[in-house]
């Protein structure tokens, strides 16, 4: 994977031999959890497209937040990366599966594929690809970045700079390579180094003093 040269690289960190809260019933492709996902991605990408001309692009990556959105679970601080692979895996790249499946019933034997059962299998291909070799998403295992994510309203893609962005891959599933800060992680550290060169400031100020006594 490639990022900006400031991009940063951090493996996942360890949680000792505590066992995570099971959680392939809730994504499991097939499961009632995973159902109600979709339809929720379903209606809000027709919000989303209602409320939106922005372009192509700035839709594919404004419709993949709203779809990891609804995909957190609403009792936990944070994912695992392996949680996080788990929904890429098992519900975003097989969310057009529908789609194709009632594409291909349609056709009667010999009959080539119809052109949006072409668009929807190249729009699944690509999402396989992009995965391999990084796909973007807010950072899910990060507590800020979820507790900032999960006030996201209505698809409004200027709330996003807020949250830090990370990329993750199937031909690395160990590694996070962080892409973006958030605004708000920025300024969370601006002010924490202003406060340390205040402190560190007055430190040196009562050392002088002192010096002088």
């Amino acid at each position: 994977m490639v990022g900006n040269p400031q991009s940063k690289v951090r493996a996942t960190p360890s949680k000792g031999h505590s066992k995570p809260k099971p959680t392939e019933k809730l994504f499991h492709p097939q499961s009632r959890k995973a159902a109600q996902l979709e339809r929720a991605h379903l209606r809000k990408h027709k919000l989303t497209s209602a409320k939106s001309k922005r372009g192509k692009v700035q839709n594919d990556r404004n419709d993949r937040f709203v779809f990891f959105h609804h995909a957190l679970p609403s009792d936990v601080p944070a994912l695992t990366l392996p949680e996080v692979h788990e929904i890429i895996k098992d519900v975003w790249l097989h969310r057009h599966d529908v789609a194709i499946a009632e594409e291909a019933a349609t056709r009667r034997k010999g009959e080539p594929r119809s052109s949006k059962e072409d668009k929807l299998l190249a729009a699944k291909k690509a999402d396989e690809e992009e995965y391999r070799t990084g796909l973007e998403i807010p950072d899910l295992t990060d507590p800020m970045t979820v507790e900032l994510f999960r006030r996201w309203e209505d698809g409004d893609p200027n709330y996003l700079p807020l949250l830090r962005m990370i990329r993750v891959s199937s031909a690395d599933p160990e590694k996070i390579l962080i892409t973006r800060k958030g605004k708000r992680e920025e300024e969370l550290e601006a002010k924490a180094a202003k406060e340390a060169k205040a402190a560190a400031k007055a430190a040196s100020k009562d050392s002088n003093a002192m010096a002088l006594d």
